[in-house]
């Protein structure tokens, strides 16, 4: 394996810049959380550069962790080993389409792509305008704030399939559902989403955005770095609620807390570690299990923890 990721990091050197490749990159600078350990290499390619990328991995075995905004990751303190792959800055980009459709970039932000919605006079992404991700990400876990859902605007997607196929689905193939897709299953990655919108009124439409911002101000802990909501709705229940019910309101492992200003949030108060965020997450399931029957599972994907 060490000649291999000799040969890789040659490999990797012939098709990306130098300030496309980091070695040993701590992730907690790339995570919303401010949380997580170094990765082997952290690499951030252009949209063109990424099915190669992906191809040379596979060919030296490397095990391989695609990340966006780092918005929905837990990531261990021991940090990821292989190649992690930011689809970033250098994947993002928006082009308007048949007057009503965006087709936006993996790469490119969520609160990017309402914004340009917006100048243009497009409607369908104020709910989105807040979401701390990128649109790839968003895309793959069906994300969704305030009765909106990416699956509502989306029309269809350009995909990298595990065997380094390029192929164009269509929002009905994708399986879309509460914090889940086709994507996600099959560990495809996002290259871009084309997203049907509808026209409207600039003004309108920024109004609306400005309502929901002063919403998220008011009930979220913006003021700590977290990963956005916790745990994933459970059917019929709401999870901050359940959480507080416990008597967990506040409570806290180190700088890990659960936010005292919206239970559904555990936040990172400063210098909390991933294992004291991952322990807090477990305690609090634990203790709404025991306090309600309803188990809670997370909605941040948890990357390089040991199983059990």
């Amino acid at each position: 394996m060490g000649k291999n990721r000799q040969q890789l990091e040659q490999e990797l050197e012939k098709l990306l810049t130098a300030d496309q490749i980091k070695k040993e990159e701590p992730l907690s600078r790339h995570t919303t959380f401010r949380v997580g350990g170094p990765a082997e290499y952290l690499v951030t390619p252009e949209l063109s550069q990424l099915p190669d990328v992906v191809a040379l991995c596979r060919q030296y075995e490397a095990p391989l962790t695609i990340i966006g905004n780092g918005s929905n990751l837990l990531i261990s303190d021991k940090g990821l080993r292989g190649v992690v792959l930011e689809v970033g800055k250098a994947a993002s980009g928006i082009r308007m389409v048949d007057g009503e459709d965006l087709v936006v970039r993996a790469g490119t932000l969520l609160s990017e792509t309402a914004n340009f919605a917006a100048k243009n006079g497009l409607s369908g992404m104020e709910f989105a305008a807040g979401i701390p991700g990128s649109v790839g990400g968003a895309v793959v876990m069906n994300a969704g704030a305030y009765g909106g859902e990416m699956k509502d605007i989306l029309s269809g997607v350009r995909v990298l399939t595990k065997t380094g196929e390029i192929r164009v689905r269509s929002a009905d193939e994708l399986d879309l559902s509460y914090r889940h897709s086709r994507m996600m299953d099959e560990e495809e990655i996002v290259l871009e989403a084309r997203l049907n919108l509808t026209q409207g009124s600039e003004v309108v439409i920024r109004a609306r955005m400005e309502e929901l911002r002063k919403k998220r101000v008011e009930k979220q802990p913006l003021e700590y770095p977290s990963a956005g909501s916790t745990f994933k709705r459970p059917e019929g229940y709401f999870a901050g609620k359940l959480i507080e019910e416990a008597g967990l309101r506040g409570y806290r492992i180190g700088d890990a807390q659960v936010s005292e200003k919206h239970c559904g949030f555990v936040i990172n108060r400063g210098n909390a570690s991933a294992a004291q965020i991952l322990e807090l997450m477990q305690y609090v399931q634990d203790r709404v299990k025991e306090a309600s029957g309803v188990q809670l599972e997370p909605e941040v994907r948890l990357l390089g923890f040991s199983a059990g």
